[in-house]
C-alpha cells in the first residue's frame, strides 16, 4: 500500500510539472540568440541580399515560450516620445518586427504558434521555419514565400548567435 502511494504522489508531481519541461529536442534550442545576419534569395534569379543594419534577439524558453524582435536599417530617433512625428513612428513601425508566442521544435524545424504580435496579420499565425544548428549559432530559413514589395517569391534566413 505505501509503496503504490509514493508511486501515485511520483507520478502526480511529475504530471504536474512535465507540461513545463522543454522536450530533448527543443532543450536543443533553449536559451537568447543575437542576430548575426540576414540574407533574402530570390528563388527565380538565385540573387541574394543581405541585411547588414539589422539588430535583433530571439528568446526560447524551456517553458516553451519565445519571443523575438529585430529593427532593420538607419532607424529615426526622435528628440523626445513627445516631439515623435507621425512620419517617424510610421517609420519606426515598418523596420520592426517584433512576436511571442509558443514554439515546438523537432530537431529539424521550429514552429511559432504566435500569440502577440508588432502586426495584428500575424497574430494567431504559425510560422515555420527549418533550423540548422552549429555551434552557439542557429540559422532560421523561411519558406519560399512571395515579397510583399513586388511579389517576387523569396527565401529568407536568419543567423543568431547564442548570447553568453
Amino acid at each position: 500500500m505505501r509503496n503504490s502511494m509514493l508511486a501515485f504522489v511520483a507520478i502526480a508531481l511529475f504530471s504536474v510539472a512535465a507540461p513545463n519541461l522543454a522536450t530533448a529536442q527543443e532543450a536543443k534550442l533553449v536559451g537568447t540568440y543575437r542576430l548575426v545576419s540576414t540574407s533574402m534569395k530570390i528563388v527565380e534569379t538565385g540573387q541574394v541580399e543581405t541585411f547588414p543594419n539589422e539588430r535583433g534577439f530571439i528568446t526560447y524558453g524551456s517553458d516553451g515560450r519565445m519571443f523575438g524582435i529585430i529593427v532593420r536599417g538607419d532607424r529615426p530617433k526622435p528628440e523626445s516620445v513627445a516631439q515623435l512625428t507621425d512620419p517617424q513612428r510610421l517609420e519606426l513601425f515598418r523596420t520592426l518586427t517584433a512576436y511571442s508566442g509558443t514554439y515546438k521544435f523537432d530537431g529539424k524545424t521550429v514552429e511559432h504558434q504566435i500569440d502577440i504580435a508588432w502586426n495584428e496579420v500575424w497574430a494567431g499565425t504559425k510560422q515555420v521555419r527549418t533550423v540548422t544548428i552549429d555551434g552557439d549559432r542557429v540559422s532560421l530559413t523561411t519558406p519560399a514565400v512571395p515579397r510583399p514589395q513586388d511579389g517576387k517569391v523569396s527565401v529568407n534566413t536568419l543567423v543568431w548567435e547564442k548570447v553568453k
